[in-house]
């Protein structure tokens, strides 16, 4: 079992930054490709950015230019780099971990996932 905690989150205005971080515990071999996702009131979870242990990264299209993703050299921290934030940023941030696989960045791939963690954008 792997225990997924995220932090990191808050309140920010528009074109403000944050960082998230998630710290993997117990089997951390059974980590394999981390992740990010985002959940809006009233939307779907959707992948934000993933990392596997060789250090290859994907962002959504859309996220590209703002948000970065990256490790520590153990690969039991991931952080989520998000930068020129927006109000379409609201969200619950989730990390996850379990995927065989860098993309696509989807939930269903995914074998662990932590709590969550807020993230709230004003205008």
């Amino acid at each position: 079992q792997v225990q997924l905690v995220e932090s990191g989150g808050g309140s920010v205005q528009a074109g403000g930054s944050l960082r998230l971080s998630c710290v993997a515990s117990g089997d951390t071999t059974s980590t394999h490709v981390m992740a990010w996702f985002r959940q809006a009131p009233g939307k779907e979870r959707e992948g934000v950015a993933a990392m596997d242990p060789d250090g290859r990264t994907t962002v959504l299209d859309s996220l590209r230019g703002r948000f970065t993703v990256s490790a520590d050299n153990t690969f039991n921290t991931l952080y989520l780099h998000m930068g020129s934030l927006k109000p379409e940023d609201t969200g619950v941030y989730y990390c996850a971990a379990g995927a065989r696989r860098l993309v696509p960045v989807a939930a269903a791939l995914y074998n662990y996932w932590g709590q969550g963690t807020q993230v709230t954008v004003s205008s």
